[in-house]
């Protein structure tokens, strides 16, 4: 069977942009659970997204998210994460289907680490993950990445934050 071109995974999964960057979906929330309350609110017990990054569209910008993430690779190229943890440390971890050159199929993200992604060079001009997200996703515990912030905040980390995010 042939990979599917990013149109077809586009239109097949009804994704649209997301405003980190890529193409996303919500695929489920939990609505048969009682929500789960949060210092922000009332949040759903879990939620879940597909998320595509193509050669269009091939970053994910620096965010940050209160909730837990658990990502799922699917399919295409690899995608390379990274991850700085609150005391500056800085984790690259690549998810992809060669897990024998050390690539991963799941990576678990806590709130509040500082994340981005991009899409790594390979045949297929794109990279399919899911994620799982617990409270829920809800834009509003989602900061995005600021250039100044951020690089103020880690400067060890300047020149990939400067390469990752927007402004």
């Amino acid at each position: 069977m042939a990979t599917p071109s990013a149109e077809t995974v586009i239109r097949a999964l009804d994704l649209e942009r997301h405003v980190e960057g890529g193409y996303y979906r919500r695929t489920f929330q939990a609505d048969d659970r009682d929500p789960i309350m949060t210092r922000d609110g009332e949040r759903y017990l879990m939620t879940s997204i597909h998320y595509l990054l193509t050669d269009n569209s091939p970053v994910g910008h620096f965010h940050l998210n209160r909730s837990d993430i658990v990502h799922y690779y699917h399919l295409g190229d690899p995608i390379e994460y990274f991850l700085i943890h609150p005391d500056g440390e800085l984790e690259r971890v690549v998810m992809g289907s060669d897990v024998g050159e050390g690539q991963r199929l799941q990576l678990t993200v806590p709130g509040g680490i500082w994340k981005a992604s991009r899409l790594l060079p390979g045949a297929h001009g794109y990279g399919l993950i899911s994620e799982a997200v617990s409270p829920g996703f809800d834009f509003a515990d989602m900061t995005l990445g600021e250039r100044a912030g951020l690089t103020e905040q880690f400067p060890q980390h300047g020149a990939l934050i400067e390469a990752l995010t927007r402004h």
